[in-house]
């Protein structure tokens, strides 16, 4: 049986994208791209159910599906690991099915709708079979599908010059990110004969160049810093559907590939000192360029790059403690940073899912121009407020469990022996506490701007409640945001793992009581004293939207703070009604900050490439014979290398 949910899920969602895209310019296209997303339901329900089994049993399932060559070979393994993260995209992928049949109704373009829901179908076939797969060799290869059906993806709404350059943001970043992990499977096979990682355990510098390439490939898709640009323009690109799943799952496959890798190779120190940095940078930088973004999912991206880092915190802390002996500390890194990357696939789909909810009822992604909406999308608006709370890791939702965890494991750096890394730890530790400040500070502006005070827009003023399938796909996370967190301690004991977490039945028993106490106490004194005007505005007889607190006012003090690393640059342009200057008229502030890594490391490399191919571009304009030769050379350079390796 538990065989055949396997097959089954996979199968039908292969069904299911065959249907959605043969319907597309049809009579019946709405109802065949409905049956798609239904089926889909289905096989990532069935697919939930396998990995379940697997998790609760500690089972193992592997098949070998096809066979080309030896080497060359489909074959799939599920162990816990895999089970677990497969579960991970089942669930998402559940939520993000229900809330796409009606949310892609809202696509412009009606001949593109059938097309999205198909290629959704492959995305999320491409990644579980990404998880499953066992060799190299289908593992490059379900890898560059579920790269190619994401990029198309994102490519929905080509004609826009935004989406353009994300496109080609994306496709260079995701592809070369394959391109190393090819040079890392092609070094293992090149020094073993076999695309078996495990045949290299016994020589360090053979694992530390295989480590190198892995990590390079993993963490470019995983989208850390400096590898991370293409995320604020891919998702801001794609359909909010599909910015869930890239932002909640596609990132965790890239987290999966690295975790799977380290346990198959020796762990060495300096590794788990690199993704320790890494993971630090990438977290505290995530977060700080998230604050200044008024762009509703592009913000959201940055927080992607932010949990990321937080989830290889937990990874580089687990090879640390590990490579020195500690390991019951080190699975406590590991659990935590795991745990980390279902509560992030959970909540962050939950916010690019609502957050495109907004999008659709406003017509733009700028919060500034937003407001007031909490109460004509009040139900979006509470689901919202949960994976706020849920990211910014406060108690009792999911997200503070799995920081508590990173940060009981930082707590017990004393017992290294090794001054730097102590050093090293504490550092990091301090990093870390910033940035769950910051996210915490982030997420205030972004509810509060979006969805408090008075609308400010005509849009804002008119948008209303999304439909109850878009409600029913973000509630289905959002309860998990609740569950995860308060029954976070029985959850690690039905999978068998003692983790030394609070009891957060008990502390969201008492929240809900004093909050609720809160609630009694303000409704009575109202009750006795009832007097209904206008909020005090400062002696104004009538308060606006201007009025308000913006997203800029709101980020402009931290953003001043941190200007060494925005390069912040403040403009402003004031008339007056006289000549004397002293009757103010009116006036513009603008604050212009520096994209640092595209101005100064993309655009340049870029620039560089581009000279190299116009040289290259005339050179070709030869005669024949200088092309034969051209030819010649390359076929003896082709032939060296070949005598070289044999």
């Amino acid at each position: 049986m538990i065989e055949t949910l396997f097959s089954l899920s996979l199968i039908v969602l292969l069904i299911a994208a065959t249907i959605s895209l043969l319907g597309t310019k049809t009579s019946y296209s709405k109802i065949a791209r409905r049956i798609s997303l239904v089926l889909a339901t289905t096989a990532s329900i069935f697919m939930l159910a396998f990995a379940a089994e697997i998790l609760l049993t500690d089972g193992n399932y592997s098949v070998l599906a096809y066979q080309i060559t030896p080497t060359f070979q489909f074959s799939f393994m599920v162990d816990r690991l895999a089970a677990f993260f497969l579960s991970i995209i089942s669930i998402v992928s559940v939520a993000v099915s229900i809330y796409s049949i009606p949310y892609v109704e809202h696509e412009e373009h009606e001949d593109r709708k059938n097309l999205i829901v198909g290629l959704m179908c492959f995305f999320i076939l491409s990644m579980l079979l990404v998880i499953a797969s066992f060799s190299m060799f289908s593992f490059l290869f379900f890898w560059e599908i579920m790269a190619l059906s994401s990029f198309l993806l994102v490519m929905t709404d080509f004609e826009k010059k935004e989406t353009q350059k994300a496109g080609i943001f994306y496709f260079v970043m995701t592809h070369l990110s394959t391109l190393f992990l090819f040079f890392a499977f092609l070094f293992i096979y090149l020094q073993t004969g076999t695309f078996d990682i495990a045949a290299i355990r016994a020589d360090p510098l053979v694992t530390s160049i295989a480590f190198g390439f892995l990590f390079l490939g993993f963490g470019i898709k995983a989208g850390i810093i400096p590898f991370h640009k293409w995320l604020p323009y891919a998702h801001p690109a794609s359909p909010s559907n599909i910015s869930a799943l890239m932002s909640g799952v596609m990132i965790k496959v890239a987290i999966y590939g690295l975790v799977r890798f380290l346990f198959l190779l020796p762990l060495q120190t300096w590794w788990g000192i690199l993704i320790l940095a890494m993971g630090t940078l990438s977290a505290v930088l995530g977060v700080i360029y998230a604050i200044k973004e008024h762009d509703i999912k592009r913000l959201l991206a940055y927080h992607s790059i932010e949990n990321i880092g937080i989830i290889l915190i937990g990874v580089g802390l687990y090879v640390i403690f590990t490579v020195e002996g500690f390991q019951s500390i080190g699975m406590l890194a590991l659990l935590g940073g795991l745990f980390h990357t279902l509560n992030h696939a959970i909540f962050k789909s939950l916010l690019f899912m609502t957050s495109g909810s907004i999008v659709n009822a406003t017509g733009t992604r700028n919060i500034e121009e937003m407001g007031g909406l909490i109460k004509r999308m009040p139900k979006t608006a509470m689901l919202f407020l949960i994976g706020a709370v849920s990211i910014s890791a406060l108690p009792p939702f999911n997200g503070f469990i799995s920081e508590l965890m990173i940060f009981q494991t930082f707590f017990q750096s004393s017992v290294l022996s090794n001054s730097f890394l102590e050093l090293l730890l504490l550092l990091a530790l301090a990093v870390f506490a910033l940035t769950s400040a910051l996210a915490a500070a982030c997420f205030v502006k972004a509810f509060g701007v979006t969805f408090l005070a008075l609308p400010r827009s005509h849009e804002a003023k008119a948008a209303k409640e999304s439909p109850k399938l878009m409600i029913i796909g973000s509630a289905i996370l959002a309860g998990l945001c609740v569950v995860l967190g308060i029954f976070s301690s029985q959850i690690f004991g039905l999978l068998g793992f003692s983790i030394a977490v609070p009891n957060m039945l008990f502390i969201g028993v008492i929240l809900a009581g004093f909050y609720g106490l809160i609630f009694l106490a303000m409704r009575e004194i109202a009750n006795r004293n009832e007097r209904v005007t206008e909020t005090w505005g400062c002696g104004y007889p009538m308060q606006n939207s201007k009025m308000e607190y913006t997203a800029s006012g709101f980020s402009e003090p931290i953003v001043t703070i941190l200007k060494g690393i925005f390069r912040t640059q403040k403009t402003s342009e004031r008339s007056f009604h006289d000549d004397k200057k002293s009757v103010f008229k009116e006036g513009k502030a603008e604050i212009h900050l520096l994209k640092f890594f595209e101005e100064r490391l993309y655009l340049p490399v870029a620039n560089a490439v581009k000279k190299i191919a116009e040289k290259v571009n005339s050179m070709q304009r030869g005669d024949v014979d200088l092309h034969v030769a051209y030819g010649f050379v390359m076929i003896v350079i082709l032939l060296l290398i070949i005598w070289w390796f044999a």
